[in-house]
């Protein structure tokens, strides 16, 4: 705990570049949430991305998006009609007539609506049951505002990251990007209240340890299991993100960036917010 001030710092810069990015680039918004048609393709051969371009131009279809893996194009454009699907895909058919049309999805705006505000009223929720479950179990609620703030630092970070990948790499946010936050705001929590009930086992031994005794000694006894625990889910995100797909490597990016927040928040965040909740009450 005697390197609380770097927590800070580190916390703090990670909160600042992550408001400064949604503030000045925003995000890159999927079909998911702007409405319009996804159009995944396997090519036979690699594929010249300028001559499906034309193809697009000529039929007056703007691309939003373009991505290429091999032989796997994923595009994405306005909504549009199946005949226009058909006359596309006779186009492109004369650049290499052995395609296979792998997804073809159109999606109207109201979808993302929808999403943003389930996602806020889940997290309200969420937020509200664990503090009170929390602070109940612990008989102290500063317990419960910790573990809730955390989870706050590690949400915000996500979002912040996913507007700077969306910026220098084209992440997008869609409803796989919704899942991982979720996700995150669970695993975030689950590595907190295993150090917090830790800290109360230790402080039933002996109730006249210092806080910050305690806490040293309850990180300690954790956090190689923390660790332990949260590598091997790193490892098989890493595994994705490297050889998976187009269409869930964004979402395992998400839930890496989830787990490694998650496990730094639970011992350099949560645990010195409760610190600073007990000093604070010490004080009045």
């Amino acid at each position: 705990m005697k390197f609380r001030p770097v927590f800070i710092f580190i916390s703090s810069i990670l909160i600042l570049a992550s408001a400064l990015s949604i503030i000045f680039w925003r995000f890159n918004y999927s079909q998911d949430f702007v409405g319009g048609s996804v159009w995944e393709i396997q090519f036979r051969q690699n594929i010249d991305k300028t001559v499906i371009k034309n193809i697009f131009e000529k039929n007056e279809i703007k691309l939003s998006s373009f991505e290429v893996s091999g032989r796997q194009a994923t595009l994405k454009f306005p909504n549009i009609d199946q005949n226009k699907k058909t006359d596309l895909e006779l186009a492109i058919k004369k650049v290499d007539s052995d395609i296979t049309d792998l997804r073809f999805e159109t999606v109207g705006p109201v979808l993302g609506k929808e999403l943003v505000q389930k996602t806020i009223v889940a997290i309200i929720l969420s937020s509200l049951s664990l503090l009170i479950f929390i602070g109940t179990k612990f008989k102290d609620f500063s317990f419960g505002a910790s573990a809730v703030l955390a989870m706050f630092h590690d949400a915000f970070i996500l979002i912040g990251a996913f507007s700077i990948l969306g910026h220098f790499f084209g992440a997008e946010l869609d409803a796989l990007f919704v899942t991982a936050l979720l996700t995150t705001l669970s695993a975030s929590v689950h590595d907190t209240v295993v150090t917090f009930d830790r800290i109360r086992e230790l402080k039933r031994k002996n109730f006249r340890i210092e806080w910050v005794d305690l806490a040293n000694q309850a990180v300690s006894e954790v956090i190689v299991r923390s660790i332990n625990n949260s590598m091997t889910i790193i490892f098989m995100l890493l595994a994705l993100v490297v050889l998976g797909g187009l269409t869930t490597r964004w979402f395992a990016m998400a839930l890496l960036i989830g787990v490694v927040c998650g496990t730094y928040s639970s011992t350099a965040v949560a645990i010195p917010l409760v610190l600073f909740w007990k000093k604070l009450k010490l004080k009045k």
